[in-house]
């Protein structure tokens, strides 16, 4: 049997049936085709929506899956009446019971970010995904006044992907700056950084995984191999513990695991963003 099929259906981006459905899929063990369909804002278009959907139940010989945030109601009604998908439609399930419980009326926006150009977060989202792209792997030292953290590690420990997601999804200015064998000769942090030990966060990683991740990139190099992995890091640990910098290892953890940790420990505040 092939994987189930699962479509995200939207009058926006999707991003947010795609995000809900997909934490509550991976509370099971099996693989899953993801269909995305946005901008679902026209009868025509839930229209052509449902034929998909049951030209591949018919194929598939089951009830796909379809997680929906529609807000039109017009469209919604295609939808429920035509669609041979098992729905699962999340406005329905979770904001109609809001507004009876709160005593009021939904705005029935369609999609978070429709009035994204009001938005003075959005436009300091932006700034700060400019803000770490400038200061990824220690591109540019100065300013680093202005950020609201400076994650540092060796070199393809996860400080890259890190620092975007802070920036893409919390609005942090987020700099990384990685350690290089220089800084371990001289055993103490890059002089860049010693003024702003308080935003700094440690990233570290076991040396196996680092030196798969390592030989992706540039196979049988010393910068890939084992014994030079495990030197760095263990160099790495040191400077970190000395210097009293908080750090955590990014081997078994996500990137939102990572983010949280470090906004936890850096700017709490920013969990409510």
């Amino acid at each position: 049997m092939p994987n189930p099929t699962v479509f995200f259906i939207s009058d926006g981006t999707g991003i947010t049936a795609e995000t809900f459905g997909n934490a509550i899929l991976a509370q099971f063990e099996l693989k899953f085709r993801h269909v995305r369909l946005p901008f679902v804002d026209s009868v025509d278009k839930a229209h052509q929506a449902v034929r998909q959907i049951n030209h591949t139940a018919e194929v598939e010989s089951r009830k796909p899956i379809v997680f929906i945030t529609l807000v039109n109601t017009e469209v919604l009604s295609v939808i429920q009446a035509g669609c041979r998908g098992m729905l699962m439609d999340m406005f329905g399930t979770f904001v109609n019971p809001l507004e009876q419980e709160l005593g009021i009326t939904s705005n029935h926006r369609i999609g978070r970010f429709s009035d994204v150009s009001k938005s003075k977060e959005y436009h300091d989202r932006i700034e700060a995904i400019n803000f770490s792209l400038a200061h990824d792997d220690g591109q540019l030292n100065r300013d680093l006044e202005s950020s609201d953290v400076i994650l540092v590690g060796v070199s393809r420990s996860g400080k890259t992907p890190t620092s975007l997601y802070l920036a893409m999804q919390h609005g942090l200015k987020a700099a990384n700056y990685p350690l290089i064998p220089e800084d371990f000769e001289r055993r103490q942090l890059p002089p860049a950084l010693v003024p702003h030990k308080k935003k700094i966060f440690g990233l570290t990683i076991q040396p196996e995984r680092l030196s798969e991740i390592r030989n992706e990139r540039r196979p049988n190099s010393k910068y890939a191999s084992l014994i030079n992995c495990r030197a760095e890091v263990s160099e790495a640990e040191a400077m970190m513990r000395r210097a009293g910098i908080r750090w955590l290892s990014t081997t078994h953890k996500s990137i939102e695991e990572i983010a949280t940790t470090i906004l936890q420990e850096i700017s709490p505040e920013r969990l409510t963003y």
